[in-house]
């Protein structure tokens, strides 16, 4: 039976998506290195030194490890500066709802999000009301596609993986619900998170309604 839910951050919850691509995209400038909308979508549902990595690669740039730790440290000052502009009102369409659905039902909720600053997104949004657990990118040491962040929030709601749905944006983050037997939905585009197992377009449309429909002998 299923007895909780795991929810990813950016692009379930809220869309912090455009703060994070404006924050690489001034690190970028400032180094004078090529960054655009295609590199950043190669960014969604993994780590900050993972991110870093990609960018260096695609401008094949000659740099230190100790320089993109630096430079991984930066973008992350720029990105936490804009945070204090979020409010309640960031939450994407139909999530708070669910969020609110599942404390009433008496779910057990815990956020499952490579971010190593999910704490304070959740503060802006009013939101770790609804959360048991934060499972994020300080909680374990392997982001995704390793499944270690969604088995960490498991474990400490005390539950099994089959016992839990994960809600997640990315195609890492399906790739790391099913490594580690968790079912999954998945919220975007076919090409994206289709290996799921349902899909939505959009959160507005992922209710518990219809997530109950479609693992209807699991509740």
């Amino acid at each position: 039976m299923i007895k909780g839910f795991i929810f990813d951050l950016d692009g379930v919850i809220t869309d912090t998506a455009e703060l994070h691509f404006l924050a690489w995209k001034k690190l970028a400038d400032d180094m004078g290195w090529k960054f655009d909308r295609e590199v950043n979508e190669k960014l969604r549902g993994v780590s900050r030194m993972d991110s870093i990595h990609i960018i260096r690669e695609h401008n094949n740039a000659q740099i230190s490890e100790e320089e993109l730790v630096e430079l991984a440290t930066l973008k992350n000052d720029i990105y936490v500066e804009s945070l204090d502009q979020m409010s309640p009102k960031d939450y994407l369409p139909g999530a708070q709802e669910l969020l609110n659905l599942l404390r009433k039902e008496g779910f057990l909720v815990a956020l499952g999000s490579a971010s190593k600053n999910s704490s304070k997104v959740l503060e802006q949004l009013d939101a770790k009301k609804y959360f048991d657990i934060i499972g994020d990118g300080n909680s374990v040491s392997k982001s995704k596609p390793a499944p270690d962040v969604f088995l960490f929030g498991a474990e400490k709601l005390g539950l099994e993986p089959e016992e839990c749905v994960v809600y997640e944006d990315a195609e890492a983050g399906i790739d790391a619900a099913k490594a580690g037997g968790f079912h999954s939905v998945g919220i975007g585009p076919k090409d994206r998170v289709g290996h799921a197992d349902i899909r939505f377009e959009t959160m507005k449309e992922a209710t518990l309604f219809a997530v109950k429909s479609h693992f209807d002998t699991l509740f």
